[in-house]
């Protein structure tokens, strides 16, 4: 095993007891949420945190992202809880698009060898000998489709970006914005959540991933070459 990779096993290691960490420290108020003073407390142990909080919470999505240890979408949830729906959304895209860029740059850098140290290969390999990512015209269509659709895995494609023939800013503006949806439902649970309205932040990220669907299924009717069919037929064979 080379040395990037016991470097990724244990920071993975101290990423995953952060996060276990601050589920722990919030947890005790997260049970009183339902009423106004377990609010009020919460509240005041955020603000208490100051720009420390918001750096942990910056470091945990850094790492989400760079090391493709865990879903988005639980630090998503607590950035709406800390900080709203508007300002959790600003912060994890303001923090997606820092992330992306070193990515990016470090694999303009390194090249296909520095993916590989954080992919796994076969899925690396199967994207670069796929037509559809390889085709220029097609690409940012791409690119837009699969960062829109919750749940398809937007880390991997922060690195093979780099790989792929698409032009550097047009990619980080995508990978950035394309985001939204997906952000936008899990920060206004969470803010919710910290409301003490479950019941609400279900509704409201049900609400939004039903709007993605129905988007998607738009774009798949208006689709002629029904690239969006071939596109997550390519991202999820094995």
């Amino acid at each position: 095993m080379d040395k990037v990779k016991i470097w990724k096993r244990i920071v993975s290691v101290i990423v995953v007891i952060f996060i276990l960490g601050m589920i722990g420290y919030l947890f005790p108020l997260m049970k009183n949420l339902s009423s106004l003073e377990g609010q009020v407390e919460f509240k005041q142990k955020v603000e208490s945190s100051g720009m420390l909080g918001m750096l942990t919470l910056f470091g945990l999505q850094v790492a989400q992202i760079f090391l493709i240890i865990v879903p988005g979408e639980p630090l998503e949830i607590l950035a709406g809880m800390c900080y709203g729906a508007i300002g959790g959304t600003v912060f994890i895209m303001t923090s997606a698009c820092i992330v992306t860029i070193m990515i990016y740059g470090l694999v303009r850098k390194f090249g296909r060898s520095f993916v590989c140290n954080f992919c796994e290969e076969e899925k690396v390999k199967k994207i670069e000998n796929s037509k559809l990512f390889q085709n220029p015209k097609k690409i940012e269509k791409i690119m837009l489709i699969l960062f829109l659709i919750p749940g398809t895995p937007k880390d991997l494609l922060v690195y093979v970006a780099g790989l792929l023939p698409i032009q550097p800013m047009r990619f980080i503006l995508i990978s950035t914005f394309a985001r939204f949806p997906s952000v936008i439902s899990s920060t206004l649970a969470g803010a919710n959540l910290a409301m003490g309205d479950w019941k609400m932040s279900l509704i409201l990220y049900a609400a939004v991933l039903v709007l993605v669907a129905i988007v998607i299924m738009i774009m798949n009717k208006l689709d002629k070459d029904k690239l969006t069919k071939d596109v997550l037929k390519t991202m999820t064979e094995k």
